[in-house]
């Protein structure tokens, strides 16, 4: 009987090496599988913890879940987060908003930021978003981002266009060029 164990110990360990080598999410879930399937067949949960390669707390756990909720609790899970504060509906609007220009609600220039973006969001929804995370609402929703230039309001056009065909040439090569 000793010797039927010590072959299955060791099957199992070669096919778990295998099952570590690969990292992936099916196999970790294999691994939780393989744990239950050795504790119906009678193993003990450090046995189990050393063939698969982890800790005993992790297999107590495993079985526990499996236990309580069903094997199937054994798979993998997708992580849900918070759930969304913009509804589908008014996230499906907020492109619809946004076409009628930055003028319509009162800002100065054609230009959306994140910061303006989130102002509309605030009016509209009532639901207030940090305007770093508003870029990412921004690119589910097709938008890319747009960065306002900064000017003077005293700019003078015309001396700018002078200063670059006359004065900026000869200072750009290093050397003033003599008539």
């Amino acid at each position: 009987m000793r010797d039927f164990l010590n072959v299955a110990f060791e099957r199992i360990i070669g096919v778990m090496e295998e099952y570590r080598l690969r990292k992936t999410d099916s196999s970790f879930e294999a691994r939780r599988f393989r744990a239950w399937e050795l504790k119906q067949q009678g193993w003990k949960q450090s046995l189990i913890a050393k063939a698969l390669g982890v800790t005993p707390g992790a297999v107590s756990q495993w079985l526990k879940r499996a236990r309580e909720e069903g094997v199937e609790s054994l798979r993998r899970r997708l992580g849900t987060g918070a759930p969304r504060r913009l509804k589908t509906e008014e996230r499906a609007k907020l492109p619809q908003l946004l076409a009628q220009g930055a003028e319509a609600y009162g800002f100065q220039g054609e230009v959306w930021t994140r910061g303006r973006v989130a102002e509309v969001i605030w009016r509209e929804f009532g639901v207030r978003y940090d305007p770093s995370h508003v870029g990412r609402i921004l690119r589910a929703c097709g938008w890319s981002r747009q960065k306002p230039i900064r000017r003077a309001k005293q700019r003078d056009e015309e001396a700018i266009r002078a200063w670059r065909e006359e004065r900026w040439p000869p200072t750009r090569s290093g050397v003033e060029k003599k008539p």
